[in-house]
């Protein structure tokens, strides 16, 4: 079964959130700020944590890196009243798999905590929007011709290899394997005439593409 973390810092909502999810789910445990999230998500390594955006003592954004930097492999699911366009794409840069408001059903934040436990990323569709304009402009705005070379899968994994992420956390955010991870990093290296990781992290910051 899957097990899931409940983080919100208002009691009502993580009991209105526990009472939906415990339908479908075993609840791994519930938290009220970024400290305890993290103890709690290191301790009990859930499957998935639906976590509120803003928390007293930081926001989702900060669960998922300190999180992460204890080799958490848990996957990230962000609840929130905010839609704004800034809070989305912080958090699925910082590694969340989705992004849906506390407005959402119960039934459908079940199949969100579902879909995203299998690796596929889940946004209400307004807020989808906000993530495809923010990454297609980055992309855009980093248009390079030797990134030409580069497949689009292959320049995702350029930039978390040249940014310093290990092979195994490249794989858990791009929910493929760690010896696909590997042929890609192979294939970048090669096609951009370059010998290693830091070879190629100079090579991304000069063209300032991390």
């Amino acid at each position: 079964m899957i097990r899931v973390a409940v983080v919100d810092d208002h009691a009502m909502v993580r009991a209105g959130v526990r009472g939906e999810l415990e339908r479908a789910f075993e609840i791994a445990g519930e938290a009220a700020s970024v400290a305890e999230a993290v103890d709690l998500i290191v301790r009990t390594k859930p499957d998935v944590v639906v976590c509120d955006v803003h928390l007293p003592d930081g926001t989702a954004a900060d669960v998922i890196a300190k999180a992460i930097a204890q080799g958490v492999n848990s996957r990230f699911l962000a609840l929130s009243v905010s839609d704004a366009a800034t809070d989305v794409i912080n958090v699925i840069r910082s590694g969340a798999r989705g992004y849906v408001t506390k407005a959402i059903e119960g039934d459908d934040l079940i199949d969100a905590v579902k879909r995203v436990s299998s690796g596929d990323a889940v946004f209400s569709p307004r807020l989808a929007g906000f993530v495809l304009d923010a990454f297609s402009t980055e992309l855009e705005t980093s248009s390079n011709p030797e990134l030409d070379e580069l497949t689009v899968r292959e320049q995702e994994v350029m930039r978390l290899l040249a940014r310093g992420y290990a092979y195994k956390e490249i794989a858990r955010r791009l929910s493929i394997s760690i010896k696909t991870v590997e042929s890609h990093a192979s294939a970048v290296l090669r096609k951009l005439q370059l010998s290693s990781r830091n070879e190629l992290a100079a090579w991304a910051a000069n063209r300032r593409l991390v």
